[in-house]
């Protein structure tokens, strides 16, 4: 989509990268992924909307808990273009959710890592 006078609530990457604290690269990554999109204007130039500070904080957030860039698009492309509260609150229990089901996943491979068991059959065990 191209803007030929894009609204000022648009911000360029390097208003988004200080807004969410990234890099400008970090801001047209997250974007190439999916996890925020870009208008462009006329002469070219990127313009995002003012969730997507939010949304790299939310992407950062997931991150810290073990989801991929590529599971964090999906999470995000079912919210709307101005998310509300309570679409961020469906996204917070997918993340809360995600999160524990990892813990849940490490503390049962803990427990057969210290079972005493051979590591190598160990290994063989979490493959199957």
């Amino acid at each position: 989509m191209t803007l030929t006078n894009p609204p000022l609530a648009y911000a360029t990457v390097s208003e988004v990268a200080a807004d969410s604290g990234v890099a400008p690269s970090a801001v047209r990554f997250y974007e190439k992924h999916g996890v925020i999109n870009a208008v462009r204007t006329a002469g070219n130039q990127r313009r995002f909307d003012e969730s997507a500070a939010c949304r790299i904080h939310v992407a950062k957030l997931a991150q810290r808990v073990g989801l991929t860039v590529r599971e964090i698009a999906e999470l995000f492309s079912a919210l709307p273009a101005d998310p509300g509260p309570e679409d961020w609150g469906r996204v917070a229990e997918r993340i809360v959710t995600e999160a524990e089901q990892r813990v849940a996943d490490l503390k049962s491979r803990l427990e057969l890592l210290g079972s005493g068991a051979r590591l190598c059959d160990l290994g063989a065990a979490l493959d199957s």
